[in-house]
């Protein structure tokens, strides 16, 4: 008889997917993970958090997109390393539940609402991997100590780096997703790239993937990807924009609940976030849909600030921006602020400085500390050498770190 790590579907089920056509599914672990109550809460959480506001096909959730990493991990181990030395099959079950369960502890609109409470979602995914959830009693069944195998591989201290590295290295499952889905809702083409050559010249190692140097060129294409994406979509100003406000209307709420402020309609779901003291069931309980039912009430809120930011999130009333250092140009910062005062805006609400920037390639470079391992291709000859040494459009596109400062004001403000 077969344990409940083994078992296996009668018959295999499919999610049908737009990106990679279907996901398959055969191991009853992996189906009972997907119906849990914890899984199915991030359908209600934004894969682009704000970024439907700016393109409005991005409507994905995170649970295509865990679904999709599973996807990929499945097809690595099940079809690349199988029978590889290399590789020990005994494995296989955890890196898929990693794969599926990695993004499990994020929040609404992950990044402002964590900017705001100070919480953590990788601290959340640990809770709920090992905490009294139905997750954990799926994983609790294929062994006491898997649900901790399965945290120690998401927050990359699982001793097999191979295993981790799947999940988690410059070129992983969870990348390869996340790139071409959102492509693919926001409609652009910058995040497409040969996947499918990618994976044929994968190959594993006791330290991590591989690549043949002959898929050397699929994996530049890779590369460019990642850095269009960040610079076209997950940098976009006008989404950056949103997200400030976002961030400002939970400042707001927070500040005015800490002053005794007397809501019509009282902020029950966020109580325990205000007060930094959230339990597991209080944080499952606040996806986006509770968040923007609260900014739909708090429209009608006595307070004008709180009122008049719920207001812009809602009707996509959102800030302008100016290209603008703070540090570098500390008097034209402190101009700009004057005329927010002069126009009636309280700028601690009004005004927000903001910097984004990315790292498409993380190489190797004498004493430098990088906690990214590089990707690394086999040559012809047996030899192991680094993409950005043989790479020249790596190798360029990884010298060029920019940094963009921008800082976003009403746009009732024109003084420029």
């Amino acid at each position: 008889m077969d344990t409940y790590a083994q078992k296996k579907l009668q018959e295999e089920k499919v999610f049908k997917d737009p990106v990679h056509s279907y996901v398959h599914v055969r191991d009853q672990v992996i189906w009972d993970l997907v119906g849990t109550r914890e899984f199915q809460r991030l359908r209600r959480i934004k894969q682009l958090g704000t970024a439907y506001l700016v393109f409005h096909g991005a409507e994905h959730s995170r649970f295509n997109h865990s679904l999709g990493v599973y996807e990929i991990v499945r097809r690595i181990v099940d079809d690349v390393f199988k029978g590889r030395p290399e590789w020990d099959e005994e494995e296989r079950l955890l890196v898929l539940c990693a794969a599926l369960l990695h993004d499990l502890g994020h929040g609404p609109f992950s990044h402002a609402f964590e900017n705001v409470f100070e919480t953590d979602h990788e601290d959340f995914t640990r809770q709920i991997l090992l905490g009294d959830t139905e997750v954990n009693k799926v994983l609790n069944r294929v062994s006491v100590d898997f649900p901790e195998k399965v945290a120690q591989v998401i927050e990359k201290t699982y001793p097999n780096e191979l295993v981790v590295s799947l999940i988690s290295s410059q070129i992983d499952a969870d990348r390869m997703d996340y790139l071409q889905r959102d492509a693919y809702y926001t409609g652009v083409s910058y995040g497409h790239f040969d996947m499918e050559r990618i994976l044929r010249v994968m190959r594993p190692r006791d330290y991590g993937v591989i690549i043949k140097s002959s898929g050397m060129h699929a994996v530049e294409d890779y590369i460019m990807s990642r850095y269009q994406m960040y610079l076209q979509i997950y940098f976009h100003p006008v989404s950056r924009s949103a997200e400030a406000i976002l961030n400002n209307i939970l400042m707001r709420a927070k500040q005015l609940c800490q002053q005794g402020y007397a809501f019509k309609q009282e902020p029950t779901h966020f109580h325990s976030f205000f007060k930094g003291n959230v339990t597991l069931e209080q944080y499952l309980a606040l996806d986006e849909s509770i968040m923007l039912a609260y900014f739909q009430f708090w429209m009608d809120e006595e307070d004008t600030i709180l009122r008049d930011l719920c207001r812009r999130f809602v009707n996509r009333d959102l800030f302008v921006h100016i290209d603008l250092n703070p540090e570098e140009e500390p008097e034209r910062y402190a101009w700009l602020i004057e005329q927010v005062k002069s126009a009636g805006f309280d700028p601690d609400y009004y005004v927000k400085a903001d910097s984004t920037s990315d790292l498409p390639y993380d190489f190797y470079r004498p004493g430098v500390v990088t906690t990214k391992r590089p990707i690394y291709l086999k040559m012809p000859s047996g030899e192991i050498r680094e993409l950005a040494e043989q790479s020249h459009i790596v190798s360029t596109i990884a010298e060029n770190i920019k940094t963009d400062y921008k800082v976003y004001y009403p746009k009732e403000i024109d003084f420029l």
